[in-house]
């Protein structure tokens, strides 16, 4: 239903692009439009890895450097069938974490020593199942699909401005709504295309790590965090937000978030679990979302940097096959 529903939004993005294009009668123009902001994306897409990683001072760890870490991730991508993606910690109070790379074959996953301070070791398994549920699905390639058409919205509506039909004459009203209509409508299809690809992202976690409450008491735990720590790159660059597992930004389930409601997704997950075989019984932190303890600033901030300095996160226990938790 999640890949139906992103299809038809692909196709409504597609059609708006189409119909501005129509509207402002420069179809010369349109076209430049549409190679320039495709160009611009194929850049970002062959280079978004980097650029995210850096925009975040992530530092790349492994096996000898944060063992128990690498190890969970290592061990759900097995399980995932996907290779082994690169790992890092973002030095950051924020509790966060989010995956990038353009395929399975040149994917990263990097979570905040925030994160990595107040999850137990089962949670932090299942946020990067989750991530990894990103790369199985490819969900970096339809973004970037999505970045280039509404991109490409955006170019033309402001070559609208200045285009003619090809008689001669402005484009008049018709032309004027379009240019300031279509980028607010594409914007929203593009959030739209977000927020399904999460919850898809949710199923997929739940059934790599086995565990979808597990991911569930994460969602909450970090929700709260986040939005009592926010992310300072976030806050310079509001498009980050949608890297995220979790936003850390005001605001439920419209059309104007990145992200699905957190109550909604932990909703989602118990019907999940009870899928799985799981008993129906909705955990405490289901019912009342961010009611998880979260460390202050200060505290989260000592946890966090006893979890980058050791590499370590809580909890010894290894992680149970899915099969044991059906």
């Amino acid at each position: 239903m999640n890949q139906l529903k992103t299809m038809m939004l692909l196709a409504a993005l597609t059609a708006l692009f189409m119909a501005l294009g129509y509207t402002l009668g420069g179809s010369g123009g349109a076209v430049i439009a549409l190679i320039v902001a495709a160009g611009m994306n194929l850049i970002t897409f062959w280079n978004a890895d980097r650029i995210v990683l850096a925009m975040h001072n992530a530092r790349e760890v492994d096996m000898a450097s944060a063992p128990e870490f690498v190890g969970i991730v290592r061990q759900l991508a097995a399980r995932a069938g996907l290779p082994n993606p690169k790992v890092y910690i973002i030095d950051s109070p924020h509790p966060n974490a989010f995956a990038t790379g353009r395929d399975p074959d040149h994917a990263a996953v990097a979570a905040t020593t925030g994160l990595l301070g107040i999850l137990s070791r089962d949670e932090i398994a299942g946020v990067m199942a989750h991530e990894l549920g990103h790369v199985r699905n490819r969900d970096t390639l339809i973004m970037t699909m999505v970045a280039t058409i509404a991109g490409a919205i955006s170019m033309l509506a402001n070559f609208g401005l200045f285009f003619r039909s090809g008689d001669g004459r402005s484009a008049g009203i018709a032309g004027l709504l379009a240019v300031f209509v279509a980028p607010f409508a594409a914007m929203i299809v593009q959030m739209a295309i977000s927020r399904t690809r999460e919850y898809g992202a949710d199923r997929a976690g739940a059934e790599i790590s086995g565990n979808p409450r597990a991911l569930a008491s994460a969602l909450a735990k970090l929700a709260r965090g986040a939005a009592v720590v926010p992310s300072d790159v976030a806050t310079r660059i509001p498009a980050a937000a949608q890297l995220y597992i979790v936003p850390g930004l005001a605001g439920g389930d419209n059309m104007f978030s990145t992200h699905p409601d957190t109550g909604n997704r932990i909703a989602a997950l118990e019907e999940i679990a009870i899928e799985m075989g799981a008993p129906a019984a909705m955990p405490a932190v289901a019912r009342r979302t961010g009611s998880a303890s979260v460390p202050s600033t200060r505290s989260g901030s000592r946890a966090s940097s006893r979890a980058s300095s050791q590499g370590r996160v809580s909890a010894l226990s290894p992680l149970a096959p899915p099969s044991d938790r059906r």
